[in-house]
């Protein structure tokens, strides 16, 4: 390319523009026009985007004043975000949605932080409004020396900031006898993640006396619902959290303002919100929601109970089906990117399928990897339009855990469970772009005593 003569053609371009009034429209066509030649091929500037409205006319929110900075107090996000909510279904209420659950955008999530507004929201007895002035918390039991506790007498106590995600056991328990939803947040937004702040129990304790036959903490709420769970003391004395504080700011009402308990990679229901009471005892209490709910049914049928913690897991968050590729062309580059977590510790890689799990490529870990938090990871690819992929995300963790397929925790605990669901979750793109959710299962057949096995493994 002649760059001397370019520069002449813009200059021309530009004394005409004066001169005989070619105006700002035929400046830009012609440096578009240059600026493609100059590019060599690209696509950053195509020929018929040169007369682009939105590039060629004013806007209007650039030709006026915007508001004054007192108009919005506590900032509120932008009108044209209007679609990213949390959401709900009749088929996970109770009928007048107080014992229900509202669930988080993954599709809209960035990073590894979900905003207050977006998180996860699940009630047993709906929203409670409590004044803090009025609200107390009670420890007692098998203490030296039990004690009630004001919000101000709470917070005197050294405070720790730590970033967990919070996830309901039933995440996912929907798709236990096959795919529900077409959509990523029914099917994984029953979790999200952020950064909590508040004090250790432990570090309360310490000033108590905690009696040496105390083998179990009952936490309780203050809500309607008075939702009540028994947590073992080796996760109260590891890293279980009386939390007042999220992301910055105090707690959300439907996130259990004024306290809620915080039990770090463990079911959500563990966690109870708007927190009145600490009671140790040296047996477990087994409350309604740990005998009647928060079970598993295995095949045998007896029930598993008091296991906790969220199993190693993963999604692909995009594409979706709610953010899908049929805007992309033949040999676009596009980022595949997803998330990670494990209740047993920290991700440490996560692998990705195009063909539904019969081999896997290793997917890049980005940004903060923390203990019982959010990963995020991401893969680069070639999209080929007309071809058919099956996108299957598979994590693990430093405590040792993998990511099992469908069948085999099927073959562990059948399909009558609700909750601790961690199978690998399948989305299958379509020829035109479009996302399904789908299941890929193996071959299963029985031995000659009944037993559920997979073809051709023992």
């Amino acid at each position: 390319m002649d760059i001397k003569k370019s520069q002449q053609d813009v200059e021309s371009a530009t004394d005409n523009s004066k001169d005989s009034s070619l105006g700002r429209r035929d400046f830009f066509r012609k440096t578009a026009a240059l600026s493609v030649t100059a590019l060599a091929g690209t696509s950053l500037l195509a020929s018929e985007e040169a007369g682009d409205p939105a590039i060629l006319e004013p806007t209007p929110w650039g030709t006026k004043w915007g508001d004054p900075v007192t108009k919005n107090l506590y900032g509120m996000p932008s009108k044209y975000e209007h679609n990213v909510t949390r959401r709900y279904t009749k088929l996970l209420a109770s009928g007048n949605f107080r014992a229900s659950i509202a669930v988080t955008p993954l599709q809209e999530s960035s990073g590894i932080i979900t905003p207050n507004g977006l998180f996860f929201s699940r009630c047993h007895g709906g929203v409670a409004h409590i004044d803090p002035n009025e609200h107390r918390l009670m420890i007692t039991g098998l203490v030296e020396k039990p004690l009630v506790l004001t919000m101000k007498q709470l917070k005197r106590y050294p405070s720790v900031t730590r970033t967990h995600f919070i996830e309901c056991p039933a995440n996912g328990g929907q798709e236990w006898r096959g795919p529900q939803y077409n959509s990523l947040q029914f099917a994984k937004g029953f979790m999200s993640c952020a950064e909590w702040t508040g004090v250790y129990i432990k570090d309360i304790l310490k000033d108590l006396g905690v009696k040496k036959e105390a083998l179990w903490m009952l936490a309780e709420g203050g809500d309607s619902s008075k939702m009540g769970r028994t947590i073992p003391m080796e996760k109260v004395w590891d890293d279980a959290m009386i939390v007042w504080g999220q992301n910055g700011e105090a707690l959300r009402p439907e996130q259990g303002y004024p306290i809620r308990l915080l039990v770090p990679g463990w079911e959500g229901n563990l966690c109870v919100k708007w927190l009145r009471r600490l009671d140790f005892a040296s047996e477990p209490w087994y409350c309604k929601e740990e005998t009647s709910k928060y079970t598993v049914l295995k095949p045998t049928g007896k029930a598993i109970q008091h296991f906790y913690a969220n199993e190693v897991n993963s999604t692909v968050t995009s594409p979706s089906p709610e953010i899908d590729w049929t805007d992309l062309e033949d040999g676009d580059i596009v980022e595949i990117e997803g998330l990670a977590w494990s209740g047993m510790g920290t991700i440490t890689g996560v692998d990705l399928s195009f063909n539904g799990g019969k081999n896997y490529v290793e997917a890049k870990l980005k940004g903060l990897v923390l203990p019982k938090c959010w990963t995020r990871w991401s893969y680069m690819h070639t999209y080929k339009k007309g071809q058919e992929l099956f996108l299957t995300s598979r994590a693990r963790d430093d405590a040792g855990y993998i990511q099992p397929t469908v069948d085999q925790e099927i073959l562990v605990v059948g399909v009558e469970a609700v909750y601790h669901r961690n199978a690998v979750e399948t989305w299958k793109v379509e020829k035109d772009g479009k996302i399904t959710h789908v299941e890929v299962r193996s071959q299963l057949g029985r031995k000659a005593n009944g037993e559920l096995v997979i073809e051709g493994k023992a």
